[in-house]
């Protein structure tokens, strides 16, 4: 393994200006990026007809090898410098769009999505393939994160992947920035940015895994998410808010239970969060 390194203040202060952080070295090498994807299709083989990729959520609860890859020194070495040396990890999506598919996802900000309070998260996004302009790479409204949570409606109108989204107006699309990555690299942001990602017309696949690390003062609301379980990535868990999870011993397994967004938990959830 290559030498680990960190941000440099520069990064950090960049984060925390911009509200996302691209331009970092390559995680995995091109031949651990194979590996990576070959892995990945094993994990795909335990999806059931009907399913897509993303059903493949939170199951580092489940998959040693998923387990593995959050955990990885060089990515917790990042999200440390930026939310402090006691963390934990406890969220995993597949983002994946096929060639020529019409999925969008529409702008939303992900705090708005999760019953977690205070607001110390940053995720990862880890590129499994090349994502650029082309294959609709991930884009994000820089600064939109100082402005805080903006009102977000319901709709089943749309090919977003989301039925919550946020209202038109509130932020100026024309400045967005695509978060373009070579596969084995990833970019970090804060889960208060504005992003999205658009239809994907190339012949390209597009693959990433996000990855959501969370300071231990920040607490879920169990009442609207009973499943959630946090996985210990390092320093210590001194405040004990919420429930941790066992240690998957498989290499390859499926959660069969599903955590819940405020998003799928329903406008009560809204409300009984403020929103």
């Amino acid at each position: 393994m290559a030498a680990l390194n960190g941000l440099t203040p520069e990064q950090v202060r960049a984060y925390r200006e911009e509200g996302y952080l691209i331009g970092l070295p390559a995680v995995f090498d091109a031949a651990e990026t194979r590996k990576l994807n070959a892995d990945l299709g094993e994990l795909m083989h335990l999806l059931e007809p009907g399913e897509g990729a993303k059903e493949i959520r939170e199951w580092h609860e489940a998959s040693r090898w998923l387990y593995d890859v959050c955990m990885h020194p060089q990515i917790l070495n990042y999200v440390e410098d930026l939310i402090g040396p006691d963390f934990y990890l406890w969220a995993s999506n597949f983002f994946i769009k096929e060639p020529q598919s019409r999925d969008i996802v529409g702008w939303h900000q992900d705090a708005y999505y999760w019953p977690l309070a205070p607001h110390n998260t940053v995720t990862v996004w880890l590129a499994f393939l090349d994502s650029d302009r082309t294959n609709a790479a991930m884009q994000v409204i820089p600064r939109s994160h100082l402005a805080g949570l903006m009102q977000h409606k319901r709709s089943t109108q749309t090919d977003s992947v989301l039925t919550l989204e946020l209202e038109r107006g509130q932020f100026r699309e024309d400045v967005a920035v695509p978060l373009e990555l070579k596969a084995g690299h990833m970019s970090l942001h804060d889960d208060r940015i504005v992003h999205g990602s658009g239809a994907n017309h190339s012949d390209r696949r597009r693959v990433g895994l996000t990855m959501r690390y969370s300071g231990t003062n920040v607490k879920c609301d169990l009442s609207v998410n009973p499943h959630f379980r946090i996985y210990m990535c390092r320093g210590a868990d001194r405040f004990h808010h919420n429930p941790h999870g066992m240690l998957p011993t498989a290499r390859f397994g499926r959660l069969n239970r599903q955590h819940l967004s405020v998003e799928e938990a329903g406008p009560e959830a809204e409300r009984k969060l403020g929103f």
